[in-house]
């Protein structure tokens, strides 16, 4: 893409709303100065904000929208009422008609994804999206998912969430082959439900030429960065994902107690601050704020809903990147090559049973 990037706006999503969104916008624009915004949301919260950061304002569209989605609301609720007129649901129409290139929400995660299947569509040879995010490691990061966006999993959903990581770890991280793991209890092959086994199995046999298949990960497999692209259901997603959110602020809490009891420790903390800073900065959830809704027929971004200026800033920079970098067409491509590779793997296997059946037959 040559072209400025446009991002879409909700600036009625999140806990805070435009207090943070057009701030985050605006950190956005001094690090990807060609990037472009089409904001929604009430004149009278936006327009205000907008006034103090004119650089924004000038490459800035807003269209005034009285309705916005409430983070409590169902799914069921928000398409009732919001459905055609909300913040959230023209910054997705945005997206689909043209006028932006990705679509970045911190709104309600379970009407964000409604929204989005209900005015995108699903990818014709994917039967449920999947959210994928950037998961901190020892090596650098890894994309996990599924995190959320759908409970459950047969075999065929888990391939599938393969190939969309792994078309998003090669924009991410300019990979040819990204290495991708299944989560699960053990690394041995007879270990974990069926469809996580048979998934296994799918995978092995496709050798798909976009990823390189590494086989069964464990939850300590995550921080160590195993692999590039780890898959799961998105039950199991969500609970990791939120575990090691709770575990970092555990940690980053009794480091600062552990740094406040004594003087001792307090002339300790001065002369090792420059490695406690560095560590409070890898361990920072807004770098890697950002869930990216995979499997429909446009770009959309799941902000945190209670995120900062610089964590809204990280998930628009990832939008941006996710449109610079041109996702959709990669997964297109990775989605279109793994069914049909499978296709012909059960055609070569129907075959050879026919084979196999006329063989006994002449017997």
């Amino acid at each position: 893409m040559t072209r400025p990037v446009t991002i879409a706006l909700d600036a009625m999503g999140g806990d805070h709303g435009p207090a943070i969104v057009i701030p985050g916008a605006a950190l956005t624009l001094e690090r990807r100065p060609d990037a472009r915004f089409v904001v929604f949301g009430d004149e009278g919260e936006v327009l205000p904000l907008l006034d103090q950061h004119p650089a924004l304002k000038a490459v800035t569209t807003f269209h005034h929208t009285e309705v916005s989605v409430k983070m409590d609301d169902k799914p069921s609720q928000a398409l009732r009422y919001g459905r055609y007129k909300s913040s959230m649901w023209r910054a997705i129409d945005a997206t689909k008609t043209g006028e932006a290139d990705v679509t970045v929400s911190a709104g309600n995660t379970g009407a964000l994804m409604a929204m989005s299947k209900f005015c995108l569509k699903s990818m014709p040879e994917v039967d449920r999206p999947a959210i994928a995010c950037l998961w901190p490691t020892v090596r650098g990061e890894s994309v996990v998912l599924d995190v959320g966006a759908t409970i459950g999993a047969d075999a065929r959903h888990l391939v599938d969430l393969a190939v969309m990581g792994a078309a998003m770890a090669r924009v991410i991280f300019d990979l040819d082959r990204p290495t991708v793991g299944l989560l699960n209890v053990g690394v041995e092959e007879i270990k974990g439900v069926e469809a996580v086994k048979e998934a296994g199995r799918i995978l092995r046999e496709l050798n798909l030429p976009h990823l390189s298949y590494h086989g069964f990960v464990e939850g300590d497999d995550l921080g160590k960065g195993t692999v590039d692209v780890v898959v799961t259901e998105g039950f199991t997603g969500n609970i990791a994902l939120k575990t090691a959110e709770g575990t970092a602020r555990q940690i980053s809490s009794y480091l600062k107690a552990a740094m406040g009891r004594s003087l001792m420790a307090k002339i300790g903390y001065l002369f090792a601050r420059g490695a406690f800073a560095a560590l409070k900065d890898k361990m920072d959830p807004r770098k890697v704020n950002g869930g990216v809704f995979l499997g429909l027929e446009g770009i959309v971004i799941k902000s945190h809903g209670g995120t900062d200026a610089v964590g809204f800033a990280s998930a628009t920079e990832l939008g941006y990147e996710m449109a610079r970098e041109n996702l959709m067409a990669k997964v297109r491509e990775m989605v279109a090559a793994s069914a049909r590779q499978e296709a012909s793997a059960r055609q070569e296997a129907s075959a050879q049973q026919e084979a196999a059946a006329r063989s006994a037959a002449a017997h």
